[in-house]
């Protein structure tokens, strides 16, 4: 149903698995993962605290903020709009080039997200996070820096919200620019499912990472598993470790 919010549902079937926190344990980090199953309506987590507190998006924002761009026209083709590289060397050598949204995406490119988002204006970005109903909804801060050092705040099960909702077409947009989003995610294949997610990293571009997310949902026949997972990120290796508690997790609970 458009629309309808796991706030609705979530309270009736939502458990707590404490044995999920072990993947996290494993590799000597904090962190939390929730996931839903709309099969039948059932939500669960890894803990009872950490899994309800809002958190800065970083890099996942670029879900919502492609919706935007979209809508708003600043993007009209994810596969033929280029954004010039704008000549400065970052660390990140993926970012030192041309983009297109989709090759942005699939890179995490913070500058070409930046740009986009001071395109659209903090007057039509306000108006789509509310729209979208995307965590507190509060982008001060600095339109180009709201998701990454601002004030938008998200819980894993507003991730998990926001996500279900446009897996569906459930968003208050065009279906158009929820069918172009779904297809420009990263997707990653196992033997018995698809799984479509977006990664972030606060504190990327200045090497010095402090928060990772891996969000999004796997597609197992007809089993669907929307989820949110985040942790701290301390060193270089938990970066990549975010993937691989991720799948760990997946396994878990039977979505891969």
């Amino acid at each position: 149903m458009p629309g309808c919010s796991l706030a609705n549902v979530a309270p009736m079937h939502e458990s707590v698995d404490e044995s999920l926190a072990k993947r996290f344990a494993e590799e000597g980090v904090q962190g939390t993962f929730v996931y839903y199953k709309p099969e039948g309506y059932s939500i669960g987590a890894s803990d009872k605290v950490r899994s309800s507190e809002a958190r800065l998006p970083a890099s996942t924002f670029k879900v919502a903020n492609s919706i935007i761009a979209l809508e708003t026209g600043v993007v009209t083709d994810p596969d033929k709009d280029i954004f010039k590289w704008d000549g400065v060397k970052r660390s990140i050598e993926a970012w030192n080039k041309d983009h297109t949204m989709r090759t942005a995406i699939a890179a995490s490119v913070v500058p070409v997200y930046q740009d986009i988002a001071r395109r659209i204006g903090a007057e039509r970005m306000q108006k789509y996070v509310s729209l979208l109903e995307y965590g507190n909804r509060n982008i001060g801060g600095g339109i180009d820096q709201f998701w990454l050092t601002g004030d938008l705040r998200i819980t894993p099960v507003q991730q998990i919200d926001f996500l279900e909702r446009l897996r569906r077409g459930g968003l208050a947009v065009s279906q158009r620019s929820q069918e172009i989003v779904r297809d420009i995610l990263s997707v990653t294949k196992t033997e018995n499912a698809v799984v479509r997610y977006k990664t972030g990293l606060l504190g990327a571009e200045i090497g010095k990472p402090s928060l990772g997310w891996v969000v999004g949902w796997a597609e197992k026949g007809k089993e669907v598993t929307v989820f949110a997972m985040n942790m701290d990120c301390r060193t270089p290796e938990h970066i990549p470790a975010r993937i691989n508690i991720t799948q760990r997790l997946l396994t878990d609970v039977g979505a891969v």
